[in-house]
């Protein structure tokens, strides 16, 4: 039970950051479209896996949005992602 509540917790500030990256004016306008195309992929009607299916639509949104965030966060500059990470409070290193 209590991977379930650490993947939560990532994922919940890998969505902060998204915020972040929107927020801020230094980066780039692909890591914004992107962040924006994951947020509309999500709450959209229209998926690949149907979300009348419980665990396999949810499940779809869930994974192709947590892989467009970290494309999104492959367009900012090193330095930029290390900051935001910091004000976020969340780990991990630039890829």
């Amino acid at each position: 039970m209590w991977k379930l509540g650490r993947l939560f917790t990532m994922f919940r500030k890998e969505i902060m950051l998204a915020w972040a990256v929107l927020r801020d004016p230094r980066a780039p306008r692909a890591a914004k479209l992107v962040t924006v195309l994951a947020a509309l992929y999500v709450i959209s009607p229209v998926d690949f896996v149907p979300d009348t299916i419980p665990i396999l639509g949810w499940l779809d949104d869930g994974l192709i949005g947590y892989f467009l965030l970290q494309l999104a966060f492959r367009f900012l500059p090193g330095e930029l992602l290390q900051s935001l990470r910091a004000r976020v409070g969340t780990r991990g290193a630039t890829k």
